[in-house]
């Protein structure tokens, strides 16, 4: 650490906002014996941050100190937490803050020392001052630091305390739910393991810098890959001895005098006796991997905490965010192609609004342009009735083929076709009603297939943006971005692109680089967006890298704003190729959906015949349903979307390995062990929501208690890349260590059986927010 100073903060400039001053400097730096910020600390850098203040924790303890001290980047030291508040917020010489300030430690020390006079004085005094208030808050019109001291400490206070101060009680039931004290710090498995290694080490070795814990070629710190060689490796003894063998000693250390391997062990045997790590069970491999095996204490504690609580996310900070997926073109039947997008998305959006965001779903599809001329010049030629409506488009797949055969094949078709695009361009009556027909009937259609897939969009497509382009055109002029090509042609440069983007054709006309930026002019600066998310296929990212790039150059998009292009690849046939019917047509999405239902049926029904199923004659076709198109989704998200695949029927539907069949066979063989608990033991079943006297003995159920307590990290993980994929991998992990816990622990009747259905129920209860964050549907029976 720094030198200690005295606090001092006349060398800094002072910000006036709201009626409360803030220091304006960079991120100060607090280091914390615990390892975490208090809820105290928490949510004041929340308060604050908004005003360029944040915060960041360190694993190194301060050998002067019992609680947490701030540095400053000149080397101030500031001791205690309310007196962190003050630095941080600037209110060091606000008389009022510290008086509130002196009351909280009044209120804390007698809560501390059990003291209910000294308690129930102090709290008349802060009754008295809010029944004074007029604003709700301490010591302004909103909220400030001497508020948060202050409901952090009533916090300990007990209900039969507080009740006897009306205004106290109110100020805290109505301060204690403001947004900044949800907590948000990560609390994860895997740093509570950093944590308690890192302060081994710096215990062990104080000399060593915070440039230890820098990861370099990798995370110091990871999930193993099999749970037999322990639950995290931990490389720190490698890059520690490396580091130490650099230093001069008078005496060399122990430690370091048999290589990496003797430094981990020594690293393990230093370790707390209590903490999240079994101590005992932790071990040295390779050539100096501290294999960390968790504590079945620690597990056990979570479980119960998590069949309180339930499935909830770390709090987030939620932003605004668009997704703009599935983009099917209007006038054509959705194809296998559309699936990706439209199912990654999906997900994308679900995972975004579980952790707190709100979204915007965006379906930007394709109604807009040329082919429109040809589509309402086809109608007109072949619509004997001359009454335009639905019936009279018919197969869209067809109707489409049929007007491109004659726009390819007649010259006059085809002038006829580009006249109507002018037509429809400038309002025509006629040609607008027929597009709203064509727009309607691929609605209708598009319908269908969300609703089978369970997919929630809202359209917003290229005609919206249409109108905006002109607009967005004269922003790139007035900002001087704007170079004529040839033929007058309005094109933009970007850095790493030697084509421009084309804003305006020579013609004059737009093309998708003009719709697209009109399109992020109108989400950054109209929507107020605070992120935008494309998902297409890999083969647009340098057309999206572009635009973006061209957003930021112009100015819409600064470093509040996340521009991301999420690129998937082609879904393949056995034949490597891009996959299509034995006819070569393109395979259309309703076609595959219903066959994987069909063969989902089929198989239902062999195992009706053979007893293996648990479902009605009445129940087969929902159930086939829920399971063929749930098998079709998890086919395709279990897998990097960068990559491409071959899609196979019996590959998709397979019960064994990982397949959604065999992640919902495995949760209805949990939901039947809790069902016949219910049926033949009642009593001990109903007694389950009281127990909380979880133990973990056998190894497969630490190594259940052990992956479901990952859930957290996985979605921590998942948040930077929305790469839904990771998900599956943790659900597969999940139901395997699972189906090993059932095949391995007797459940029903033993004598662990409260504890080893409460497992059962927490698994179950985990595996069913995965399938609802991919987007798939599940059943309870099979």
């Amino acid at each position: 650490p720094p030198p200690h100073k005295s606090v001092c903060c006349s060398n800094h400039k002072l910000q006036r906002h709201n009626e409360r001053i803030y220091l304006t400097m960079p991120t100060y730096k607090i280091y914390s014996p615990t390892g975490s910020l208090s809820p105290k600390l928490s949510a004041a850098s929340k308060l604050l941050s908004k005003d360029g203040v944040k915060l960041a924790t360190s694993y190194r303890n301060c050998a002067l100190a019992h609680g947490p001290v701030l540095y400053t980047t000149d080397g101030v030291a500031v001791f205690g937490e309310n007196s962190i508040l003050k630095y941080m917020s600037g209110s060091h010489e606000n008389w009022m803050v510290d008086e509130m300030l002196e009351l909280e430690r009044g209120i804390r020390e007698a809560i501390k020392s059990s003291s209910a006079k000294e308690l129930k004085g102090c709290l008349s005094e802060l009754e008295e001052h809010l029944s004074n208030s007029t604003s709700g808050f301490l010591v302004s019109n909103s909220l400030s630091v001497a508020d948060i001291s202050m409901i952090c400490t009533l916090d300990c206070c007990s209900v039969s305390d507080l009740k006897k101060f009306s205004a106290v009680t109110s100020y805290h039931s109505i301060l204690s739910n403001h947004p900044v004290f949800k907590s948000n710090q990560s609390e994860t498995q895997m740093s509570l393991v950093e944590h308690t290694v890192f302060s081994t080490v710096l215990k062990m070795f104080p000399q060593v810098g915070d440039e230890i814990f820098k990861p370099t070629g990798g995370c110091l710190t990871q999930k193993t890959k099999s749970v037999k060689m322990g639950h995290y490796q931990c490389t720190i003894a490698l890059k520690l001895f490396s580091m130490l063998k650099k230093m001069s000693f008078e005496i060399v250390p122990d430690e370091i005098k048999f290589g990496p391997k003797g430094l981990a062990q020594a690293i393990i045997d230093n370790l707390p006796e209590k903490s999240v790590i079994n101590k005992s069970k932790t071990s040295v491999t390779g050539p100096g991997f501290i294999m960390v095996q968790m504590d079945a204490e620690y597990l056990s504690e979570k479980i119960n905490d998590f069949m309180k609580a339930g499935v909830k996310p770390k709090s987030q900070n939620g932003s605004d965010v668009l997704v703009d997926f599935s983009s099917p073109n209007i006038a054509k039947e959705m194809h296998v192609g559309h699936l990706r997008s439209t199912i990654i998305g999906e997900s994308v959006c679900r995972i975004l609004e579980f952790t707190g965001h709100k979204t915007h779903r965006i379906n930007h599809v394709g109604d807009w342009g040329t082919q429109f001329g040809m589509l309402i010049e086809y109608l007109k030629c072949n619509n004997a009735t001359g009454e335009i409506d639905q019936s009279s488009v018919g197969d869209l797949t067809e109707f489409y083929k049929a007007s491109k055969k004659c726009f390819d094949d007649d010259e006059d078709f085809k002038k006829r076709s580009q006249l109507n695009v002018v037509k429809l361009q400038s309002g025509d009556e006629e040609c607008k009603k027929i597009w709203n027909t064509l727009c309607d009937v691929s609605r209708q259609s598009f319908e269908k297939v969300y609703k089978r897939l369970g997919v929630t969009l809202n359209e917003c497509g290229e005609s919206f943006y249409n109108p905006m382009i002109p607009g967005v055109i004269q922003k790139f002029k007035d900002a001087k971005l704007i170079e004529n090509e040839e033929g007058d042609a309005k094109v933009v440069f970007v850095d790493g692109y030697q084509a421009p983007l084309m804003l305006q054709k020579s013609d004059g006309g737009f093309g998708y680089d003009s719709t697209d930026m009109a399109a992020l002019d109108y989400r950054i600066n109209t929507l107020g967006c605070d992120r935008v998310i494309y998902i297409t296929d890999y083969t647009q990212n340098d057309h999206f890298q572009m635009c973006f790039k061209a957003a930021k150059k112009i100015g819409w998009a600064g470093e509040n704003v996340e521009l991301m292009h999420i690129g998937f690849g082609t879904v393949l046939g056995e034949d490597k190729k891009r996959f299509k019917t034995r006819s070569g047509e393109t395979v259309k999405l309703v076609d595959l959906l219903d066959e994987s239902s069909r063969r989902m049926e089929a198989s239902l029904r062999e195992r009706m015949c053979e007893n293996k199923a648990n479902i009605t004659e009445e129940e087969i076709k929902g159930v086939a349903d829920i399971l063929g198109y749930s098998a079709v989704k998890y086919f395709d998200l279990h897998r990097n979307p960068t990559s491409n695949y071959v899609f196979s029927y019996d590959s998709m539907l397979d019960t064994k390995g990982n397949t959604a069949i065999y992640l919902l066979y495995a949760h209805c063989r949990l939901m039947s062990i809790l069902t016949k608990a219910s049926d033949q033991y009642p009593e001990r079943f109903a007694a389950l929501p009281t127990f909380d006297a979880l133990k973990l003995e056998h190894e497969a159920e630490i190594n259940l208690a052990y992956h479901l307590n990952l859930f957290d990290e996985v979605i921590e993980m998942v948040l930077v890349d929305l790469l839904p994929y990771r998900i599956c991998e943790y659900l597969y992990a999940l139901s395997t260590s699972a189906s090993d816990f059932v095949t391995k622990c007797k459940v029903l009747g033993s004598d662990e059986m409260e504890s080893r259905l409460i497992l059962c129920k927490a698994t179950g209860m985990t595996m069913r927010a995965c399938f609802d964050l991919l987007g798939l549907q599940y059943v309870m029976s099979i």
